[in-house]
């Protein structure tokens, strides 16, 4: 980073992941406004099993293993909440994944310079 102030070089990035989270409800509005369905890919057994007639043994067996902290994107409960709650809990998902993502970027990325730190004669 340049001495000019740490985020600037970065700021296009930032507004970026910004302006996709604030624009991440419309995963839940497209859908219903097409009749689209589900989301791509984000089946559960029981949806699987209605598309395809039967539960695959291996999603089965592993469907348990790990719990969303957030499942559906939301606060647990809250899942069926109005549109309104369900847009303002995709918001904070997308600004909470953000936050962890970057967080755990930037420590690994200090954890590693300071693994590399060399002595150079010329600074």
């Amino acid at each position: 980073m340049s001495g000019t102030g740490g985020f600037r070089e970065y700021r296009k990035f930032l507004v970026a992941l910004i302006v996709m989270a604030l624009l991440s409800p419309l995963g839940l509005y497209l859908p219903r406004i097409l009749k689209a369905g589900s989301a791509w890919g984000e089946w559960g057994v029981d949806e699987i099993r209605e598309m395809v007639g039967y539960e695959p043994q291996g999603m089965k067996k592993t469907a348990e293993v790990w719990k969303a902290p957030m499942p559906d994107y939301a606060i647990p409960g809250q899942e069926n909440a109005p549109l309104p709650r369900l847009s303002l809990f995709y918001i904070l998902s997308g600004f909470l994944g953000i936050l962890l993502c970057g967080g755990g970027t930037w420590l690994l990325g200090r954890w590693l310079a300071g693994k590399r730190k060399v002595r150079q004669p010329w600074r």
